[in-house]
């Protein structure tokens, strides 16, 4: 790679003349897998606009999620980062990303992996770490994820936020990520929305979620059937919801159980069936909490009051909080077939004796 002087300018990086984006496909014979919910985007302007999303990358380090053919590589490596993590499952990209990674020496490092489980801690240099009070560290992560790992991912990194851990342990670590448009506007939604969801309230009250642009469906190869956004994250200093990442989740997947019905037919499934009624009231007029509301009008100081009550509930009754609903409903069923079956079999043995 060279240094060029640029007059009156800070000398920027350059790759050399390396193949396209489209040639590295051909030359490896790579193909978009459906199963893994592959797309590829080839169109350079576009990863230069996706990678100045995620702000000024000069000298930064930055971990990029699944490269694929390395379009969006291209550009970070363009915006002078002194370090870039590629993190990629699929083995069949590597050849393609270490001809990147000697066009840049020094500058790439080639994991390959999967980002589900890579452990993220020990990443980065320990002299990046801030405070979580600082601003951010000069740490960003960026990535086109494949729509199948989108959500799961988002979900283990919003967890991460919360324990400070993963990703997080250096600081509130900013990330820049794609999604299918349809998750971008639930991530994005605010109350009275129709795409308002457990999304919407577990990524805004840990993060500030800013949907960035939207990138049509031709853009990419294959073209997927859906448009694509780009989302940016940034940790809030102090969560909207102070309470444990477990508890919030489970009371927000809760409200949004019955997402067309009044909000506390969700609540209710927080509390086993002997005492329901009584206790689903309790929480809703301790929470201050319009039982009529749908789950997608109550806005983030509600979704606040209802998980501080539910805590000290579960503070009260530490039992509560072990209780699922579905596996009560599961037990029913089973002791429902077990009665018809015994029923029946008692049938049978008196007409037998008949």
């Amino acid at each position: 790679f060279c240094l060029m002087a640029v007059p009156g300018k800070v000398a920027a990086f350059r790759l050399p003349p390396l193949p396209t984006v489209g040639e590295i496909i051909k030359l490896f014979r790579l193909k978009a897998q459906k199963q893994l919910s592959q797309n590829f985007l080839l169109d350079l302007r576009l990863t230069d606009k996706i990678v100045r999303q995620a702000g000024e990358l000069k000298n930064a380090h930055v971990c990029e999620v699944g490269p694929g053919p390395g379009g969006i590589t291209r550009s970070i490596l363009s915006a002078g980062v002194e370090q870039l993590l590629l993190i990629e499952k699929d083995a069949r990209f590597i050849p393609g990303l270490q001809m990147l990674s000697e066009a840049a020496p020094g500058k790439v490092r080639i994991v390959h992996g999967d980002i589900l489980t890579y452990k993220m801690e020990k990443a980065f240099p320990k002299h990046l770490k801030k405070n979580w009070e600082d601003e951010p560290p000069d740490i960003h992560i960026i990535g086109n994820l494949p729509f199948s790992v989108s959500t799961p991912l988002i979900i283990k990194w919003l967890e991460n936020v919360s324990k400070k851990d993963g990703p997080f342990i250096y600081g509130r670590t900013q990330m820049t990520l794609t999604f299918q448009k349809e998750v971008a506007e639930r991530l994005t939604a605010n109350p009275g929305g129709k795409q308002r969801s457990r999304l919407s309230i577990m990524s805004q009250h840990l993060c500030t979620v800013e949907n960035c642009f939207v990138i049509p469906g031709q853009a990419f190869v294959p073209k997927p059937e859906v448009d694509v956004a780009v989302v940016r994250f940034t940790p809030l200093v102090q969560p909207k919801i102070q309470q444990p990442f477990e508890l919030v989740e489970k009371v927000v997947q809760s409200v949004f159980q019955f997402r067309r019905k009044y909000c506390f037919r969700g609540i209710e499934t927080l509390f086993p069936e002997s005492g329901r009624l009584k206790r689903t009231e309790q929480l809703m007029m301790t929470a201050n909490v319009d039982p009529t509301l749908r789950p997608f009008q109550l806005s983030m100081s509600q979704f606040r009051n209802l998980c501080n009550t539910y805590r000290k509930m579960c503070d009260e009754d530490p039992g509560l909080f072990v209780y699922n609903y579905r596996e009560e409903l599961r037990q029913k069923k089973l002791m429902r077939n077990l009665q018809k079956s015994t029923s029946q079999r008692n049938q049978t043995e008196e007409e037998d004796q008949l």
